[in-house]
């Protein structure tokens, strides 16, 4: 399963590979190793309760609580039944339980009662201070206004509500240089009923052991407060920031749950966003928001491709988008009054396209990375 996933610090080559000759590309690799995983890690017994479940009370929800080893595994895919090719999430909707570590914050008086009338908060590929639109942590949505599938994203979200930034053409919400930590703060704790993330996660690496270190990159400049090491002239978000806020940094600190207090439902599109979940202790950006007071959380379990690289790598046309599909999905889910349920539908129409075709754009390599978590 490792050697299927392109790896967050592999850069080109790590995705490259993936594309070439990971199980996650190629229809009957994916079936092998779907199979061998559910062989190792799925009790038969479990998938006949499933059914029984489904035939009495419809579509059961199954809560996945990973341990570090086996925290990346698409359970999604499992190929659960021996003589066919029926995967758990054709029987299932599938949601992972934060670690039992992990408990909900105490209601503290940090977001208005009202916070679920507020605003859509939007963070669309911001810029990050000091690096091209070519480089490392440049662009992964492309030119502002170049996807008529993301424009028409922000269209119905200004149809339907209050959105933060204040844009009056879709193409004002991407590749902004004005949302940097204090802006988020700011609009979090006005109240928010939801936070939607698109643009790069840096996740701590597993043997140094410090989840907490996983980053997000907004707008911030180097001389930005906050506990992550700058980047030439940027200073990252850090899990660490959520968690502790300002604490340690002054005595009159506050933690991270009044500076950043999180709406409902968050969704972290970007690299290991919920990569966390391979630490043994695990206090990332997911768990962090979960830990701020978000409901759900959806990320991503490993590196995402961007739709670039689809284009570059798997030569599809310029036309198709199989990461905006994705983002336009996990925003569609959560506008839903089952989140869960939504996502894991998408999930299935993917998974039939991609056992009928077997085509790339339908590979799990996007979808699957897909994991909404909950407390």
């Amino acid at each position: 399963m490792a050697d299927a996933l392109p790896g967050a610090g592999d850069g080109t080559e790590g995705m490259r590979r993936a594309f070439d000759a990971g199980a996650l590309t190629e229809r009957g690799r994916e079936r092998r190793l779907s199979r061998a995983l559910a062989e190792a890690l799925w009790p038969e017994e479990l998938t006949a309760q499933l059914r029984q479940v489904a035939e009495r009370a419809g579509r059961p929800l199954v809560r996945i609580q990973p341990s570090p080893r086996v925290a990346q595994v698409p359970w999604e895919l499992l190929a659960v039944d021996a003589d066919t090719d029926v995967r758990l999430i054709d029987l299932a909707d599938v949601v992972t339980t934060a670690p039992a570590s992990l408990r909900p914050r105490t209601p503290a008086a940090s977001q208005p009662q009202d916070a679920d009338a507020g605003p859509v908060v939007l963070v669309l590929d911001p810029r990050v201070p000091g690096f091209r639109a070519d480089s490392a942590l440049g662009s992964v949505l492309g030119p502002p206004g170049s996807d008529p599938e993301l424009s028409s994203l922000v269209r119905d979200r200004l149809d339907a509500g209050p959105v933060v930034p204040s844009v009056t053409a879709p193409a004002e919400a991407f590749r902004r240089t004005d949302l940097d930590r204090d802006w988020l703060s700011e609009v979090l704790r006005k109240g928010a009923r939801r936070l939607l993330y698109v643009g790069h996660v840096s996740g701590a690496p597993v043997e140094g052991g410090q989840s907490e270190d996983g980053t997000l990159h907004l707008c911030c400049g180097a001389g930005a407060t906050g506990l992550a090491e700058p980047l030439r002239t940027h200073r990252p978000l850090s899990a660490k920031d959520l968690l502790l806020g300002s604490l340690p940094l002054r005595a009159d600190g506050e933690p991270g749950a009044r500076i950043w207090p999180a709406p409902p439902r968050v969704a972290l599109i970007g690299c290991e966003s919920g990569g966390e979940l391979r630490f043994a202790e695990s206090f990332g950006l997911a768990t962090a928001m979960l830990h701020n007071g978000a409901e759900l959380v959806t990320a991503t379990r490993w590196a995402l491709p961007t739709s670039f690289a689809f284009h570059r790598l798997a030569q599809l046309p310029a036309s198709v988008r199989p990461l905006t599909e994705a983002i336009v999905a996990v925003d569609t889910a959560h506008e839903h009054e089952d989140p869960v349920q939504s996502l894991g539908g998408w999930q299935r129409e993917q998974l039939d396209r991609w056992r009928a075709e077997g085509r790339i754009e339908h590979a799990p390599l996007v979808w699957a990375a897909m994991t909404s978590i909950v407390v």
